[in-house]
């Protein structure tokens, strides 16, 4: 039995101590995902089909996986031995009947539960806008503060995933929330990297849009010079307060987020590896969905295993020990 955090952290990260996780937590998504490329309504089978098969194909090429507890825990008993595991304990989406995307745990789990299932780790995802009302908030501050207390009091770590948006701006991939975007991802790390929190880990976006970096993108009118961006990539580092964090791939392309990281470490980022979801596995769903799970099989075992181990050398070379913000 691991008796402290540090050793739930040694199971999760690679023998460099860089965190080089893939994510299918996914739910709603995943669910519209699927059924998208079927042609046809998807079934709970196909979702937890989909990730044992991810599971089984990719974590020998992974430090660790994570999953949903709702759908996920078939393809946890499937990973490879020495990959570790963390649970997400948000439920999926947002409340949409109030204002401010107020979050919510799931109602028959607890951090203690996450663990007797075998977590490495708890994480939980947070929907935040700096600029919403103070009343807004702080009552997720409060509900991240009760997530912290209640992970460090069953001797997990905690993982927070933070995802920024602006109440008066739909579209998160816009040019007009590229130019908000530092101030959003950046003033939310500031926040969130204060010990009140007991955050073991920050799982962040990083804090630009790089297809309106200049040079970056060849259709989009550029928004940061490459020395702005690179600043703001500088920033967040400052702001994690000696915090380990991670990035989070944002469905980007495999391609275009090695890129990133590659600028992230030119640029004196710190950062501790990644959780990567749809950058790796997202070219899957559409063999699996129509073929079946052979061919979705094939396609990760070529391509799939190509893009994470292309990012596996991205990372040997760009990410940092998260141990060495530990010590």
């Amino acid at each position: 039995m691991k008796n402290n955090k540090r050793e739930y952290l040694k199971q999760l990260s690679n023998q460099a101590g860089v965190i080089a996780a893939l994510a299918i937590d996914q739910r709603g998504s995943l669910k519209k995902m699927l059924a998208q490329a079927a042609g046809k309504p998807s079934n709970e089978t196909d979702i937890v089909e989909f990730k044992k098969v991810i599971s089984s194909e990719l974590t020998p090429y992974a430090s660790a996986i994570l999953l949903d507890p709702e759908y996920g825990l078939p393809a946890s008993k499937l990973r490879d031995k020495d990959a570790g595991l963390l649970l997400a304990y948000e439920k999926t989406g947002y409340d949409t009947t109030e204002p401010g995307r107020m979050p919510d745990l799931l109602a028959d789990w607890s951090a203690l539960r996450l663990k007797e299932a075998g977590a490495d780790a708890v994480k939980f995802m947070l929907y935040y806008d700096v600029d919403e009302p103070e009343e807004i908030n702080r009552k997720k501050q409060a509900f991240v503060e009760r997530v912290g207390a209640e992970s460090a009091a069953a001797g997990l770590p905690f993982f927070l995933e933070l995802m920024s948006y602006d109440s008066q701006i739909a579209d998160t991939k816009s040019k007009e929330y590229a130019k908000v975007k530092p101030h959003k991802v950046n003033e939310m790390i500031r926040e969130f990297a204060k010990e009140c929190y007991q955050v073991d880990v920050l799982k962040v976006e990083v804090p630009v849009n790089m297809a309106y970096v200049a040079g970056y993108s060849e259709t989009n009118e550029a928004v940061y010079t490459k020395a702005a961006a690179a600043a703001y990539f500088k920033e967040q580092t400052e702001l994690t307060n000696h915090v380990p964090f991670i990035f989070l791939s944002a469905g980007v392309s495999a391609e275009l987020f090695q890129q990133t990281l590659k600028f992230a470490a030119a640029a004196g980022s710190t950062f501790n590896g990644v959780l990567c979801g749809r950058a790796t596995w997202k070219g899957a769903i559409e063999p699996f969905a129509k073929e079946g799970t052979a061919a979705g099989k094939r396609w990760l075992n070529q391509r799939g295993r190509k893009n994470i181990e292309e990012l596996n050398a991205v990372l040997k070379v760009s990410a940092n020990s998260l141990f060495d913000k530990l010590d």
